[in-house]
């Protein structure tokens, strides 16, 4: 299974252009395979930076719906066990969605593909 980060989620959807070689080939196998997932964290990013227009998305809901079934993903759950997680991390990024997706990626054993290059600081596998 590969995690997406937001950001990716994003340019894969509206702007492929924008992601590196690594990140296509991934994002590519992943979909071949069935083994593509974005986290509800990445949901909930969305409708709050659409409702603050810093996302340009009329309407988030329908977005979601529209890429997680246009790419196949699987919708990742936040859990217990990755809230937990967080409190491993140092204090390297301070977004509450970029923590909760490496939380993720540990607890999960997902890599992340991610171009943040402070997510790569931490102890997750990065794919960029």
């Amino acid at each position: 299974m590969t995690l997406l980060d937001t950001s990716t989620l994003l340019w894969t959807v509206g702007e492929p252009e924008r992601l590196s070689v690594n990140a296509r080939e991934a994002i590519s196998t992943g979909l071949s395979a069935g083994e593509l997932c974005v986290s509800v964290a990445s949901y909930w990013e969305i409708i709050i930076k659409a409702h603050k227009d810093q996302l340009k998305i009329a309407d988030p809901v329908s977005w979601w719906n529209r890429a997680t079934q246009l790419l196949g993903t699987k919708v990742l759950p936040i859990w217990a066990s990755h809230v937990g997680a967080i409190t491993a991390l140092p204090d390297i990024h301070r977004d509450p969605f970029d923590r909760i997706l490496i939380a993720q990626s540990n607890v999960e054993g997902y890599p992340l593909v991610t171009s943040d290059e402070k997510i790569a600081a931490y102890q997750v596998r990065v794919i960029w």
